[in-house]
């Protein structure tokens, strides 16, 4: 019976050691298992770690390109950015602004900053901003005393992360030019409008005389035409020297050229360079206009072998003006007239009135004499073309 008992126990035992031994290796296979999946899980982490790390560096260089062109973008031009705080002082700014340095601006308020003169409208309209909660635009100069230039600002409230609004953002334009071209063409189309109205009292004048003068109504069309015309030349000098004076050489060139044969030139004309103003140059190209058109019909221009020649100098050793001598020559017999007509009006007469010149009008027996004497505030000084154009013209 005991041999038995014992054969039992050890057959149990046996059986208990190959179960233990099984469990064990079936723990040890389980536990290789998930030795090899946390190996490979961790592999597959580390590797997107690593393209978390790599995607991240490739952002920080894109956001660092987009910074940088951003920071080059406001450096080269006219504009502006900073903040402030509730309180408006400067905490960034990307240029310098007002004549201040970056580093001289953060940190300061407008108050150190802004001219008392021009500090309340800008203050206000930031405080506002910060109130409403709402952005603002306005156009403002900005006045240190020696010099004025205008902004427009572009005024937002600058909220953290609970949506409360911490400060400002502002954006500022150096608007400066716009406004001086602003003026610039309001002056522009004052003195058009001046100019328009004594070109239409002119006009009105020809229209007058001429009519006073004329024996017919195609004489008083073909002369008043002519006038007209002859004043047209001497604005389209005066336009492409855009309104600064005409050459007088130029004046005569576009005043005597209807009237001569361009092939077999019968006018010539020589002086130093002169530029009259405006004035001048309407009025001294209708009286050139009259002295070209009655050499045309009666004088030396009427005739092949007749010549005009006009030679000018400067009057005095202190500029005081110009002499210009008109002299005919070679046409037919010259006689004085019976009677004055609106060329002579116009030479003798608006010569004097509107320039206050000295006009001397002859008909000698060899043709046509005409002495003009122009004081010289009639004149630019110093009575010279720029370095590129001759010092002297002969006509053509």
């Amino acid at each position: 019976m005991r041999a038995a008992w014992d054969t039992l126990l050890e057959g149990m035992t046996a059986f208990g050691s190959r179960r233990t031994l099984d469990i064990a290796i079936a723990l040890a296979v389980f536990g290789l298992i998930a030795t090899i999946v946390w190996l490979f899980a961790r592999q597959r982490s580390v590797r997107h770690i690593h393209s978390l790390e790599i995607e991240q560096g490739r952002l920080g260089e894109e956001l660092a390109t987009a910074l940088q062109r951003y920071e080059i973008a406001l450096h080269g031009s006219n504009v502006t950015v900073f903040t402030q705080d509730r309180e408006l002082r400067y905490t960034s700014i990307s240029n310098p602004f007002l004549g201040f340095e970056i580093d001289e601006i953060i940190g300061r308020t407008d108050a150190d900053l802004i001219p008392a003169r021009s500090r309340e409208l800008l203050v206000n309209l930031k405080r506002e901003a910060i109130a409403t909660g709402e952005p603002k635009d306005r156009e403002l100069q900005i006045d240190n005393g020696a010099n004025a230039r205008w902004f427009d600002f572009h005024i937002e409230p600058l909220r953290g992360r609970e949506k409360e609004i911490v400060g400002l953002s502002c954006a500022v334009v150096d608007i400066t030019a716009r406004k001086d071209n602003e003026e610039h063409l309001r002056l522009v189309m004052r003195e058009l409008t001046h100019r328009s109205k004594n070109l239409l009292a002119i006009i009105q004048a020809l229209a007058r005389q001429t009519a006073r003068y004329a024996d017919s109504i195609d004489g008083f069309l073909n002369q008043f035409t002519a006038r007209v015309q002859a004043l047209s030349r001497s604005h389209d000098i005066l336009v492409q020297e855009g309104w600064h004076g005409a050459y007088l050489a130029d004046l005569l060139r576009s005043q005597i050229g209807p009237y001569v044969d361009q092939e077999k030139p019968q006018a010539s004309w020589e002086g130093p360079p002169v530029r009259l103003r405006p004035e001048a140059a309407q009025s001294l190209g209708l009286a050139l206009h009259e002295l070209a058109s009655n050499a045309a019909k009666y004088g030396a221009l009427s005739a092949p072998t007749g010549r005009v020649c006009i030679q000018w100098t400067i009057a005095g050793p202190n500029n005081d003006g110009i002499e210009i001598v008109w002299s005919e020559q070679g046409g037919p017999p010259v006689g004085v007239p019976q009677k004055h007509g609106f060329g002579s009006l116009v030479i003798e007469r608006n010569l004097p009135r509107s320039l206050e010149s000295e006009v001397e009008l002859r008909f000698l027996a060899e043709g046509a004499r005409c002495r003009i004497k122009i004081p010289g505030k009639h004149i630019f000084s110093p009575p010279t073309r720029p370095a590129s154009e001759p010092r002297a013209a002969a006509g053509t």
